[in-house]
Parts: C-alpha cells; sequence; structure tokens
C-alpha cells in the first residue's frame, strides 16, 4: 500500500513540473504574442499620423490656392 501511495506522490510531482514548464513556454509565447499586437498597433497608429499630416497638408494648400484665387 505504501509502494502506491509512493507511486502516487511521484506521479503528482511530475505533473506539477510538466504542468510548470509548460506554463512558461507559453508565457514566453503570450509574450511574444503581446509584443506583436504592440508593434502592429504601434505601425497602425504610425500610418494614421502620416495620414492626417497629409490630409492637413492638403487642406492647408486648398486653403492657400482660394486665397490667392480671391486676391485675382
Amino acid at each position: 500500500m505504501k509502494y502506491f501511495a509512493g507511486l502516487g506522490a511521484a506521479l503528482l510531482v511530475v505533473t506539477m513540473l510538466y504542468a510548470c514548464g509548460k506554463d512558461e513556454k507559453s508565457s514566453a509565447e503570450r509574450d511574444k504574442e503581446v509584443q506583436k499586437v504592440l508593434q502592429e498597433g504601434a505601425q497602425k497608429e504610425r500610418k494614421m499620423y502620416e495620414g492626417m499630416q497629409k490630409n492637413v497638408e492638403n487642406l492647408e494648400k486648398k486653403a492657400q490656392e482660394q486665397k490667392e484665387e480671391t486676391k485675382k
């Protein structure tokens, strides 16, 4: 009977160690995924900012053209 209890305890320890190691791996995978999402978000934000800059430049250009047309 003691043999089975010791065997059960050993299996429990092995299972716990396996689960802990697996959690670290998934943690590293999650960190990679989070880093990827953050990079994608930064790229989207940069593109949005560049688009806004272009729109502002276009609006300023149109305003300048309208001013020139009204002077003529």
